[in-house]
């Protein structure tokens, strides 16, 4: 089953990351969540974080980690965010198994299909020797030689870990993730459609979500309603937390 971390109690609140993220990432803000009254389970995905690791990578199969998850933990009528992958994989959820989703929100992402940019990361990320490389620090030495925003080196470098004394590892399974990197984009199936409350956040200064987008939007989501949060990129949860949980919060 899905590796989660849990606070609080009371409606259940689901969070899912983004690619090459955890369930960690969403710590702060799931703990804001919890005090508001929900019991938020922050999720890693197949292939993320403590989850296991499989050969197999699809929205639909991690929609179906997800039905499983929600059965064993007993969780009905929730609410489910989902950022840029995850978010993909919470639409594919809510389409397939709408009357669990009593709200959707997604976090700047669109059900359309998005080219493979995330190259430089990939190569950047299977540059690490590990048995060469022995602390954080040279890591990101080496990351930077791929990816020169110091943000995002950091989200990725929240991936390494100890795995045994003195030799760091990578959490997420980057060989099938970069095999399967044509997944991570890929359109919402055509007919899938989701008639619930469902709400799309944008960053005002993120390109994934863009006004011609609202069309498809609308035709998966009818009940859709799409706000921005101001001076945020596609890390809009990390960027400007308060303007995006008190969105969040109208919303619910």
């Amino acid at each position: 089953m899905l590796h989660s971390q849990i606070f609080g109690n009371g409606t259940p609140f689901i969070i899912l990351h983004g690619f090459l993220g955890m369930g960690d990432n969403w710590k702060t803000l799931g703990k804001k969540f919890a005090k508001e009254g929900y019991e938020v389970h922050l999720v890693d995905q197949r292939n993320h974080g403590r989850s296991f690791h499989d050969d197999a990578f699809s929205y639909s199969l991690m929609a179906e980690d997800l039905h499983e998850y929600c059965e064993r933990k007993e969780l009905k009528d929730i609410v489910l965010l989902g950022h840029s992958m995850g978010g993909k994989t919470a639409m594919q959820y809510a389409t397939m198994h709408p009357k669990n989703v009593a709200k959707l929100l997604v976090a700047d992402i669109a059900p359309k299909s998005y080219p493979q940019h995330h190259q430089d990361i990939l190569k950047g990320l299977a540059s690490l020797d590990f048995d060469e490389i022995e602390s954080r620090e040279e890591a990101d030495e080496k990351l930077s030689e791929y990816i020169a925003e110091q943000g995002v080196r950091l989200f990725l470098l929240k991936n390494l870990y100890w795995k045994e004394k003195g030799k760091l590892a990578l959490r997420m399974n980057l060989p099938v993730l970069t095999k399967n990197i044509e997944e991570v984009g890929i359109a919402l199936p055509n007919d899938a459609t989701f008639e619930g409350d469902t709400l799309f956040l944008k960053g005002a200064k993120s390109g994934y979500i863009v006004p011609m987008d609202e069309i498809v939007i609308k035709k998966h989501f009818p009940k859709a309603e799409i706000v921005t949060i101001s001076k945020a990129g596609h890390w809009l949860h990390a960027e400007n937390p308060s303007e995006f949980h008190q969105n969040v919060m109208k919303f619910l």
